[in-house]
């Protein structure tokens, strides 16, 4: 508004002081007023501060706890198939079992970890996507060249991880081949 009022009283050319020219300055004024309140509700500092550190931290918690319950859940099994066929057997097999079910008490805190980074990544989504409809944001055409990089990679290297619905070998087979 300012700029538009000092357009208006101080222009040297009497066109430069149309109301059209000082409604477009209002509006382009109006419209960097709305995107400096979009990106001060971004928190990118509370962002970049505490939430995706949070979540790498929880990520890195979870895989500790998956591999520590794993390596119990693994010593308990072998310490099973080791036992000598006596007349302790069941008892020593039973305090082994009670182990392995102590260990797979870990799903429930990764579980409440990884929830933790899920609202993490919602909120950073949600902030994220309200910023781009904010400034009308137009992603670049094509692919990111960094990313297909890192997919053939990948691919070329068998580091898909887990599948979800792709095209995985079935366990049934994985399985067969073992056997």
């Amino acid at each position: 508004m300012a700029m538009a009022e000092k357009v208006r009283t101080t222009a040297p050319h009497p066109t430069l002081t149309r109301p059209s020219l000082i409604r477009e300055l209002v509006e382009i004024a109006d419209y960097i007023a709305h995107v400096r309140k979009e990106i001060a509700a971004l928190r990118a500092n509370e962002l970049t501060r505490d939430r995706l550190p949070m979540a790498h931290e929880e990520l890195g918690s979870v895989v500790e706890a998956t591999a520590g319950a794993t390596n119990s859940i693994m010593t308990a099994a072998e310490e099973i198939l080791s036992l000598p066929n006596d007349k302790n057997y069941r008892a020593a097999v039973e305090a082994r079992m009670n182990d392995i079910f102590e260990a797979c008490t870990f799903q429930d805190i990764t579980g409440q970890r990884i929830a933790k980074v899920s609202e993490s990544l919602r909120q950073l989504e949600s902030r994220l996507s309200r910023f781009a409809a904010a400034v009308k944001a137009k992603d670049e055409g094509g692919v990111d060249p960094a990313e297909v990089e890192r997919r053939v990679r990948a691919e070329l290297l068998l580091l898909n991880g887990p599948q979800i619905k792709g095209p995985a070998t079935a366990q049934d087979e994985i399985d067969a081949l073992f056997s």
